[in-house]
């Protein structure tokens, strides 16, 4: 797969109560990725960026909002199971 095709998947971590929650609980990292990307070019893309192993990946697409003048847009996310003993630590504190 392209290099630069897998930098562009990945778009953002997605910071939540909820993905904090999965996080700690279930070793679970929730990205926001592009609306074209499929599972294996996700698990790919963390794989490739991160230098972790991933177990399993979940994607769901979200609707955008209706606002006063026309609508967000839709947007997918990604969550990815990362194997027994990997971590992702967006934090920055040791």
């Amino acid at each position: 797969m392209n290099e630069a095709r897998l930098f562009e998947i990945i778009r953002a971590p997605h910071i939540s109560e909820k993905g904090t929650r999965v996080a700690e609980k279930h070793r679970q990292i929730v990205f926001k990725v592009a609306l074209d990307a499929s599972k294996d070019e996700i698990r790919a893309a963390v794989e490739h960026a991160f230098s972790v192993k991933v177990q399993a990946v979940r994607t769901l697409r979200v609707k955008g909002k209706p606002k006063r003048q026309g609508h967000r847009r839709d947007w997918k996310k990604s969550y990815v199971t990362l194997a027994p003993g990997h971590d992702i630590d967006f934090t920055g504190v040791a």
